[in-house]
């Protein structure tokens, strides 16, 4: 595929991605505006609580096999059919576990309610191992269009299942049908999409390099999972299920939209740069145009969301949920920091860099951890503290770290990540101002909203910032077919 070509390519998937994303981000916060009013903070705990087991769950239940399958140079079919059968014994084993260890999760959270919750989400397990193959065949052949659709279809449908059992009087419930229609509907989806049926386990197929690649990620995911779950399982253990309904749900509002946006931008990144890898010059300035595309679309609306928190929390979650806000506040922080680092994952993936990433995972994990238990001592606001702390930490460290082990440019990585930040900065700085000039939380919301676009668009007249603005035109005139080599060329130049 030729240099246009595949960034033509890498864009259109990238703009179908993003649509069904900002679709799913508009359910999502759907969910949490309506359920939060038909359930409690104690069943939202419940869920943060049997989630956290079954994510780490899936760390196994893939285990980096998915990022194996898109980032092989070949696959045949005898080694996608060993795939799948990997993935799905290791979902079924992983299902049973979970069934069985219902009565001791209960016993240990003190939680009766864990029993039905736990037994009822081991179901996920099944579903995703089936999946997995079919959605990494879909990433890997770029039929990023089929995978939007599925992604959007099956949030709309768990949602409106949700809501329906929620106002029957289903309690938690609800969540468990939420996460069961959503797993079940992206199954039956993918399935169809990949069209194509798994053959029997051949043992002449060799996947032990993928499966060299899959361990080192699993083992790195882990270390960042426990680290990402420390403030969950520690708010749990300290506070309670109430106190941690109300976290969870101010996380939520934030991270959950972020990771739907950010994490399907992977399906996109991660072919390209793995056809692209042996091109260093090609293959550093994609990853910078990611980081500036990914700093900009991401980090204005989360410097405005820092600023607004305090009305969105009312007009998302209604009364009782105020104790959100300044927690929706430092998350909107860390999500925005955490964003300028995003893009290092990705090459570490597509460079194969899985014991290196492992290293790396290691020592920000254990600062992480060190962060939250510090900030555990002064409630749940310190907690939140304590991640946006973390990340101003470690996005820095994360570039520095990844320029030791692989050729990539640190200073523009650097410089970039230093202009996400001005950029969002003013946007934050002009929403908290504009929405001064009403008390009305809508009014604070759409006044704040459009002060911080023009807080950001007042940078501009900084040339580094057009620059900016022109790559991210740039890219949205490829998915619209109005560009070609020579405009890739220019912005090069």
């Amino acid at each position: 595929m030729t240099h246009s070509s595949l960034a033509q390519t890498a864009a259109r998937g990238a703009s179908f991605t993003l649509a069904a994303q900002a679709i799913r981000m508009v359910l999502q916060l759907l969910s949490v505006a309506i359920l939060a009013r038909l359930l409690s903070p104690h069943d939202y705990g419940l869920l943060a609580i049997a989630l956290v087991i079954v994510g780490f769950g899936e760390i196994f239940r893939d285990f980096g096999l998915t990022s194996a399958t898109v980032q092989a140079p070949e696959l045949s079919s005898a080694q996608r059919d060993n795939l799948f059968w990997i993935n799905t014994l290791i979902g079924v084993s992983l299902a049973l576990l979970m069934y069985a260890a219902a009565g001791p999760v209960a016993s240990f959270t003190s939680e009766p309610d864990m029993v039905s919750m736990t037994r009822w989400l081991a179901l996920m397990f099944i579903f995703n191992g089936l999946a997995t193959q079919h959605r990494a065949m879909l990433m890997r052949q770029l039929k990023l269009r089929s995978l939007a659709i599925i992604d959007v279809s099956a949030a709309a449908s768990a949602l409106a299942a949700a809501i329906f059992a929620a106002g029957l009087g289903a309690g938690y419930g609800a969540l468990i049908i939420q996460q069961l229609v959503a797993g079940g509907f992206t199954l039956v989806g993918v399935v169809a999409a990949g069209r194509w049926a798994p053959g029997r386990y051949s043992r002449s197929a060799s996947i032990r390099s993928m499966i060299t690649l899959g361990w080192n990620l699993v083992a790195s995911n882990l270390v960042t999972y426990a680290a990402k779950q420390a403030d969950t399982v520690l708010i749990s253990l300290r506070f309670g299920t109430a106190p941690l309904g109300i976290y969870n749900r101010g996380f939520q509002i934030v991270m959950t939209p972020l990771g739907q946006a950010r994490s399907p931008l992977q399906s996109v990144a991660l072919p390209v740069l793995a056809r692209i890898q042996q091109d260093r010059a090609r293959f550093d300035h994609y990853v910078v145009a990611a980081q500036i595309a990914l700093g900009y679309i991401f980090g204005i609306p989360l410097a405005i969301l820092a600023a607004l928190s305090d009305s969105v929390v009312a007009l998302m979650l209604g009364p009782g949920w105020a104790g959100a806000a300044p927690l929706l506040r430092m998350f909107a922080i860390a999500g925005l920091l955490s964003t300028i680092a995003f893009v290092g994952y990705w090459v570490y993936v597509t460079r194969a860099l899985g014991a290196q990433l492992l290293r790396y995972m290691l020592v920000t994990s254990a600062l992480k951890i060190v962060c939250i238990v510090i900030g555990s001592f002064f409630g749940l606001l310190g907690v939140a503290v304590a991640l946006a702390a973390h990340t101003a930490i470690a996005w820095p460290i994360s570039i520095a770290w990844l320029s030791r082990v692989t050729p990539m440019s640190r200073r523009r990585l650097y410089v970039g990540g230093a202009r996400i930040i001005v950029i969002s900065m003013a946007a934050g700085v002009a929403a908290a101002g504009v929405s001064l000039l009403t008390t009305a939380d809508i009014g604070q919301v759409a006044l704040g909203t459009v002060g911080g676009l023009a807080g950001a668009a007042a940078c501009m007249v900084i040339p580094a910032f057009r620059r900016d603005a022109s790559m991210l035109l740039w890219f949205v005139r490829l998915a619209l077919k109005r560009s070609g080599s020579s405009r890739e060329n220019e912005l090069q130049r």
